[in-house]
């Protein structure tokens, strides 16, 4: 790859990985628009795996706390609302590694082109938008249980598809559910964790047995780069999220899926 596309795809996965906008969405479309070749496997796991050393370095305070309640309550029977919340997260990401080994193959076949990127992206952005408008927003991660848990994971397993967004579509789950915005965020991008785990051990998998030379320069720089946008990403969608709101990734789902409209009328695509 040339570095400019290094720099573009590492930036658009830091950005898009937990913005409710789809990353999934973004990584596919400079290929379709700018006639940019797929930027391979490899590169994929390096742009996650800094997402996931920015979602793991944001939260190390509370993912230390989970895992020690966690293996206290395992060796010791002392759980608490720490431990739940590590139980919890684990049930929530069944769902989505059950759909991931059922459908992986049909969805990358069938459900990766412009048409399902722009259905997908204005449905599940309007979605998004109801139940930021009509939820209750009263209920805090001290409320989370299993029930949430497990809706919010079904959920999860919809961003498979390619213009839904994982993070857009477990907190909509979650504000249907009643939890504030802040919850909610919290909650999806601890969920990732997980999840980014075994979608990039599965992928590694893949890699390992791919006879194909890895550019290591690129996929340092591309691990640098998604981790620190993923970073700056994550604080300060947390910071500004209670005060406005989710529409204005509403708004900005609607013109991207109105534009690839466009290009599907025009037959561009």
């Amino acid at each position: 790859m040339e570095t400019i596309q290094v720099f573009v795809l590492a930036i658009i996965q830091g950005l898009t990985e937990y913005l409710p906008i789809s990353s999934s969405a973004h990584l596919i479309l400079p290929s379709k628009l700018l006639g940019w070749s797929d930027q391979g496997l490899a590169f994929d796991v390096a742009v996650h795996i800094g997402s996931l050393l920015a979602v793991c370095t944001y939260f190390r305070k509370e993912l230390q706390v989970i895992f020690t309640s966690c293996w206290a309550q395992l060796f010791h029977g002392k759980g608490d609302e720490h431990s739940r919340l590590g139980w919890l997260l684990i049930l929530g990401t069944v769902p989505v590694g059950l759909a991931g080994l059922l459908f992986d193959d049909f969805i990358e076949n069938h459900l990766r082109s412009i048409t399902v990127i722009a259905l997908t992206t204005i449905i599940f952005g309007l979605l998004l938008g109801f139940t930021d408008k009509k939820g209750s927003h009263q209920l805090t991660m001290a409320h989370m249980n299993w029930r949430s848990a497990i809706i919010i994971g079904l959920s999860q397993a919809l961003a498979l598809i390619p213009g839904t967004s994982r993070s857009g579509i477990t907190i909509t789950a979650a504000l249907a559910l009643g939890y504030d915005r802040q919850s909610a965020a919290r909650f999806s991008f601890l969920l990732a964790i997980p999840v980014i785990i075994l979608s990039g051990g599965y992928k590694g998998l893949q890699l390992v047995s791919e006879p194909n030379t890895v550019a290591w320069g690129d996929i340092f720089l591309g691990i640098g780069l998604s981790a620190a946008t993923a970073f700056i990403c994550i604080h300060f969608f947390l910071a500004l999220v209670n005060r406005i709101g989710m529409m204005p990734f509403v708004w900005y789902r609607l013109i991207l899926g109105g534009y690839l409209c466009t290009l599907l009328v025009n037959g561009t695509s």
